[in-house]
């Protein structure tokens, strides 16, 4: 992730070196314009309307119709496996990395010879098998625990205090977060907070940000420390078994994301994401857990009470040892394919689709402004980054002497793994499993499900 960091921030010159072959719009092989008609099958929700904004410009610049469908929240490999079978197959689909790949490995194309993989500015960030490339990622993401520095400002002004911290920037490990987080509970009323923490989000799709992206942390120093020469993703993908060896360390920060809320735990098998976002839009806590791409919802919230300017991440701190050179949680689940099945000019045309949306004027300007996706491509400049404070965050840390954190969650045995750990998780909160039983529960089902 240190080399990720240091690529996308030397893009420029990157870019200088290849801007010659990227000033041509791929577009313009497109030799039957307004036939192949393209079908992307989109895994984001929130930017959904985003992509048929996009859809629009192409036709209109191109001839090229995009017909763009977007799955529901935790629905995109039901919704995928429904719509590839019909005649009318997506062109354009996404995998999660090589637990996704092997799932619809017969259904993607060899991209090696295409300017989409050639834009790539780390060709190993790429889904590979053998001489063959299969999914492209396209944005580079981070999460963590986003603040609202002006509710911070605020507790650390209190003369009556129970903590000597006196900053954000002195919260560098689980004790200190712990400390702050409960005095600020206690204060919440001075503060004008109805909890420190948004809402732990466990209706019914909404676990996500538990199941799988906390749950990175404690996966990511369990399998660093079974092969610390190789990537976690690839020690993740090739455990048979786990022993969840720390999984206290992963309750340590759920119970105080639950004990601190602005939602009684009873309450929480009926909340969803936007709710909790919309609770800390609206200056109700202080502090939620999301990635970057969380911005756009939370500037668009109606009332909205966070200043851009004074916004930031904390990473997940849980209480390892040495944890204070702990950064972010940094990576992708993002890997665009593209569909071996469909005809021949339905594949050119998806891929100049794509080509076009990462290197054209008019592409770039949707995936900065709108998507503000942080790309891994050298067809953008240096000040071609999206200017949201959260990604500008995201690359702050990036460039910090810490210690990145792969998203070993795209390593996980499969989507069923992360729900019986979700629901395993809601029993636990809601006071009828122990937290034994859920460790044991994780244990059984990474072993049925890898199997």
């Amino acid at each position: 992730m240190k080399k990720i960091a240091s690529v996308i921030l030397c893009a420029v010159m990157l870019f200088m070196l290849a801007s010659c072959g990227n000033k041509d719009n791929p577009q313009t092989d497109t030799a039957n314009k307004g036939g192949a008609q393209v079908y992307f099958l989109n895994f984001k929700p929130e930017v959904s309307d985003v992509y048929k904004e996009i859809a629009s410009a192409y036709e209109k610049e191109t001839g090229v119709k995009v017909k763009v469908v977007t799955a529901a929240s935790d629905t995109y490999e039901t919704t995928l496996k429904s719509e590839i079978s019909k005649s009318e197959a997506p062109t354009i689909f996404q995998i999660n990395g090589p637990v996704g790949f092997q799932g619809w490995k017969n259904y993607c194309l060899d991209l090696k010879d295409t300017r989409l993989y050639s834009y790539l500015i780390d060709k190993d960030l790429a889904v590979t098998e053998g001489d063959g490339v299969y999914g492209i990622p396209y944005v580079i993401e981070g999460y963590g625990i986003i603040y609202n520095g002006d509710i911070m400002d605020k507790y650390f002004a209190l003369s009556d205090r129970a903590t000597d911290i006196s900053s954000v920037d002195e919260i560098n490990n689980f004790q200190k977060l712990k400390a702050v987080v409960e005095d600020m509970t206690k204060n919440k009323k001075a503060l004008g907070i109805d909890g420190v923490f948004a809402s732990t989000s466990m209706s019914g799709g909404e676990s996500w940000r538990w199941d799988s992206h906390l749950a990175s942390v404690p996966f990511y120093y369990e399998m660093k420390e079974k092969d610390n020469d190789s990537s976690t993703l690839s020690v993740a993908y090739s455990a048979k078994e786990t022993e969840f060896k720390y999984h206290n360390n992963f309750k340590n920060l759920l119970d105080l994301y639950i004990n601190n809320s602005v939602s009684d735990k009873g309450l929480l098998s009926g909340k969803s994401v936007n709710d909790s976002m919309s609770e800390f839009a609206l200056g109700k806590a202080a502090m939620v857990q999301n990635g970057n791409w969380a911005w756009a919802e939370i500037s668009n919230v109606g009332g909205n009470k966070v200043d851009a300017k004074n916004i930031g991440y904390l990473p997940l701190y849980m209480g390892f040892d040495g944890e204070e050179k702990q950064g972010l949680c940094i990576g992708t689940e993002n890997y665009f394919a593209i569909n071996s099945k469909v005809s021949a000019d339905k594949q050119k045309a998806s891929i100049e689709f794509l080509e076009w949306l990462f290197s054209s004027e008019t592409g770039k300007k949707y995936v900065n402004e709108k998507l503000k996706f942080m790309t891994p491509f050298n067809t953008f400049q240096e000040n071609e980054t999206p200017e949201d404070p959260l990604a500008q965050s995201v690359l702050d840390w990036m460039n910090r002497d810490v210690e990145t954190i792969e998203w070993t969650f795209s390593s996980f045995p499969s989507q069923e793994f992360k729900n019986s750990f979700g629901d395993a998780m809601l029993e636990y909160i809601q006071g009828t499993n122990s937290w034994e039983n859920v460790r044991k529960s994780v244990i059984d089902s990474w072993k049925r499900e890898r199997a």
